[in-house]
């Protein structure tokens, strides 16, 4: 509990003293962006203020506008400090739920895994995707809560519910659909999509004019999301980029590493136990990721749960567990994306010295070698399975 107040006060301080603290530019977009909603105005607002190289735009649905839309009554200030306090709440219930979902419910209560589930909160609020979704105010956390809430609950219409709301948020936690269909959850699948077209639904009868603008000519537009070569997008297709020396835009090599990544991510699903329900989600997210035009390095909150899995899940005896985990937390903890951020020439330059290029692949890279690691653990568990089952084979016929 001390680590944790600890570092819920450096936060605050940070963000309260330094010069540079408030510096919540998405959060700025969120709540700035939202009050143009109702004046058919929400994707020709920017926001330039402490970002003058790329002035950012709204990008989310006109679901997520109308979400955002009562915050611009409240003074900035007073929204920042609880965003962040709230951003930290939702973190500590993602830790617990990835606790229950890989120990069980009684376990997650036990006073020694409750200290735990605190200090890996704590720890958490340092990880580079954490802690650049608290410097830019984003809303990474609270999707990531939401599809863990989803996962948790048994009940197929509140399952459904929170994917399709989330979805309605932001489009890329639609992917979290895909556990669902992994674990033949029909009901939550339809129903996810049936409360994602309400929110669809919903935005044509607020902001008619925005939705067709969103709907119809913006979604799927990359370039207005941000530069897709810079070393903060680790998405497969910023990696290639970066390492090709241009855009790959949806062409043969991006073609050809998503079908790559779907082979992977399969397998190493298909390697899980049947029981495995973090490590299935974790798949499903990682592949999302990983397909996505654009994930921004704070996108990635998903590492925090897998690392937890990686320690304390059915692989964490496996050999190589350890340092999967050790991969991650040294990436997060020092922030490779950040690290590299300061020898790009501008965010928009996709050409660059191919250490570089190559280096900034660290969460790519280390996703598919966590889809080969995984693929190959399912393998060496079933090896001596197999051979106890020979056993006990021949052992039956002798005794007839």
């Amino acid at each position: 509990m001390l680590a944790l107040g600890l570092s819920v006060l450096a936060r605050l301080a940070w963000m309260l003293f330094s010069p540079n603290g408030i510096n919540v530019v998405d959060l700025h977009v969120y709540v700035d962006g939202s009050a143009s909603l109702l004046t058919d105005r929400l994707y020709d607002f920017t926001y330039a203020e402490k970002t003058p190289d790329f002035p950012l735009p709204f990008t989310y649905p006109p679901f997520a506008a109308l979400l955002f839309f009562p915050l611009h009554y409240l003074p900035f200030n007073v929204v920042a400090v609880g965003w962040l306090l709230a951003t930290i709440a939702a973190l500590y219930v993602v830790v617990r739920i990835a606790f229950e979902l890989i120990l069980g419910e009684e376990a997650a209560r036990d006073p020694g895994n409750r200290a735990t589930i605190i200090g890996w909160t704590a720890l958490g609020l340092w990880m580079e995707p954490v802690r650049t979704t608290m410097d830019y105010g984003q809303v990474n956390v609270f999707l990531v809560l939401g599809a863990m809430l989803a996962v948790r609950s048994s009940r197929w219409w509140v399952s459904g519910g929170l994917v399709g709301i989330v979805a309605g948020i932001k489009l890329t936690p639609a992917i979290s659909g895909l556990y669902f269909v992994a674990r033949r959850r029909w009901a939550a699948v339809v129903w996810s999509a049936v409360v994602f077209g309400a929110t669809v639904g919903i935005s044509f009868l607020v902001a008619p004019h925005e939705a067709r603008r969103y709907f119809g000519t913006l979604l799927g537009d990359a370039d207005r999301i941000g530069p897709v070569g810079s070393v903060w997008n680790q998405s497969l297709r910023g990696a290639l980029s970066r390492i090709l020396g241009y855009d790959v835009e949806s062409g043969p090599w991006w073609i050809a590493g998503v079908l790559v990544v779907m082979v992977l991510a399969f397998l190493a699903w298909r390697a899980l136990g049947p029981d495995d329900r973090m490590g299935t989600l974790i798949m499903v997210q990682f592949f999302g990721l990983l397909v996505s035009p654009i994930s921004w390095s704070h996108h990635w909150v998903w590492l925090l749960p897998t690392v937890l899995w990686l320690l304390y899940g059915p692989l964490r005896a496996v050999r190589g567990a350890k340092i999967m985990a050790g991969y991650w937390l040294v990436n997060t903890l020092i922030g490779v994306p950040w690290v590299l951020s300061f020898a790009q020439d501008s965010i928009w330059t996709i050409p660059r010295p191919a250490v570089l290029a190559w280096l900034g692949t660290v969460d790519v890279f280390g996703a598919l070698v966590f889809f080969g690691w995984v693929i190959w653990s399912g393998r060496s568990r079933s090896v001596p399975d197999e051979a106890a089952a020979r056993v006990a084979s021949a052992g039956a016929t002798r005794a007839a």
